[in-house]
């Protein structure tokens, strides 16, 4: 191998956060390294948070044309996923071309290689090797960013029919497929009622696909409020969209419109296509992180995650390790876009020296832009109670908010709020509403700042507006 110049940084991965905390360095003047197999920015831009939101947009729109009858007057509709297939295509990923981005990030001053990265351990001097590709480079510290991948589950015949083909013509989707399409399929069953596998359901079920969710937990969107599974399910129900909660799946094989699931209960299932959507598996086991004294041995015989402070430095056995940092999906904080590029400009300030931009956990927000949407900030009522704490929970249904009511079909949710009454101040949210993530905002300063309830009771809600149904959930809670 070839050994080239030492970097004062080398980052493995980059994602938005990666991509971030090098462009930032290496417009500080440092020296930095960018090493990717795949595509700059990573899985958001390319096959997550925007390609997927663009199918909803146009989900959304249906839907919305579908209520002109009940509010307007007469509609009819007809779905073509057309303009979703070329907007996602022209506007959102060029084709799943990352020349623009490459381009971005060596404009700042970084270097980039596409490849495997791979640590080596230390040389003489203490600095780290990494290879990637014919290549070796040294690099003074170290940042892991490598995200995460589509879990495939261990059940029996999937791995072979999704080894089968591939890309867009494969029975077998995970997101990275299923945003390649050019047709809405004649129907599609989706393995996981997570964040994604829900979107997806929706969006897809708009465009005229029959479509069945299969989740072995016993609800959809498990990490959530009760209150949120039983109103996106009900919504579900209501658009024709099959929910089987809480029933496993003993073999996957080719069969019936395409594909055929026999579940634990003996029922089967098909679709012409299936949407793996069962979490995500950690990038990290053929990094050679063993290489430089870190565990790599987990429950699948990788690591699920590496522990980090709170300026992201990577811990081993409770100590730091000197130089080595991590980032985004890999630290285990949420695998969401917003918390790698937020961790990205935490260690942005400490390894330049900058006061501190870590803020803690505790007020993390996320949405599943579903409709309604679901929006989570802080702790479930249940993770409060399991703390100790001294819970007091209020609750409005959206219908019963005059704007929630003006709004008519479509108007499914509610506010929950969580307080711990010791303190008087708010510690988790949940919003389920019609452009509920961004009523969720109001929340998230109310949490992370810990407002006292007090002070959000006497606060000004404009009216008539979604968002007032806050001011009813702090007087509910007592």
């Amino acid at each position: 191998m070839t050994q080239t110049a030492t970097f004062d940084v080398i980052v493995l991965g980059l994602g938005p956060g990666g991509e971030e905390l090098a462009g930032q360095l290496a417009t500080a003047g440092w020296s930095v390294l960018g090493v990717d197999p795949a595509l700059v920015g990573g899985e958001c831009p390319y096959f997550g948070c925007i390609p997927s939101k663009m199918i909803l947009r146009g989900a959304e729109v249906l839907a919305e044309a579908r209520r002109v009858d009940a509010l307007a007057g007469h509609a009819e509709v007809a779905p073509d996923f057309t303009p979703v297939a070329d907007r996602i295509r022209d506007e959102a990923t060029d084709d799943w071309d990352d020349r623009v981005a490459v381009e971005r990030l060596e404009g700042k001053g970084a270097t980039f290689v596409r490849g495997a990265g791979r640590l080596s351990g230390r040389d003489e001097q203490g600095r780290f090797v990494v290879a990637a590709g014919e290549r070796t480079f040294t690099g003074r510290r170290v940042v892991v960013a490598t995200g995460t991948a589509p879990a495939i589950p261990p059940i029996d015949g999937l791995a072979e029919l999704r080894a089968s083909s591939d890309g867009t013509d494969a029975l077998v989707w995970t997101n990275r497929e299923v945003v390649k399409a050019r047709t809405a399929p004649s129907s599609l069953v989706v393995l996981g009622g997570g964040a994604i596998g829900c979107e997806l359901a929706q969006g897809f079920a708009r465009f005229g696909s029959r479509v069945t969710v299969v989740e072995a937990a016993p609800r959809i969107l498990g990490p959530e409020e009760p209150e949120a599974s039983v109103t996106i399910a009900e919504v579900f129900a209501r658009e024709g969209i099959e929910v089987r909660q809480g029933v496993g799946v003993r073999r996957v094989s080719a069969g019936g419109d395409g594909v055929e699931l026999t579940l634990a209960d003996g029922s089967t299932v098909t679709g012409a296509k299936l949407l793996v959507s069962a979490g995500r598996r950690p990038n990290l086991a053929e990094l050679g992180l063993d290489t430089i004294g870190l565990d790599t041995v987990g429950l699948d015989g990788s690591a699920r995650s590496l522990e980090v402070d709170e300026h992201l430095q990577v811990q081993h056995d409770g100590a730091p390790v000197a130089d080595v940092y991590a980032l985004g999906d890999i630290t285990g904080r949420g695998a969401f876009t917003h918390v790698a590029v937020w961790q990205a400009r935490v260690l942005l300030a400490h390894l330049l020296g900058q006061p501190s931009q870590f803020g803690g956990y505790h007020g993390l927000a996320w949405v599943t832009f579903t409709d309604p949407e679901v929006g989570r900030v802080g702790l479930s009522e249940q993770q409060a109670r399991e703390r100790g704490l001294n819970v007091r929970v209020g609750s409005e249904p959206m219908p019963a908010n005059s704007r929630g009511w003006i709004h008519g079909p479509g108007n499914d949710g509610f506010v929950k709020l969580v307080a711990d009454a010791d303190r008087g101040v708010l510690v988790g949210a949940t919003v389920v509403a019609p452009n509920g993530g961004e009523i969720l905002g109001l929340l998230t300063v109310a949490v992370h700042a810990e407002v006292p309830v007090h002070t959000l009771a006497t606060m000004h809600y404009a009216f008539p507006t979604m968002h007032r149904a806050v001011l009813d959930a702090v007087r509910a809670l007592g």
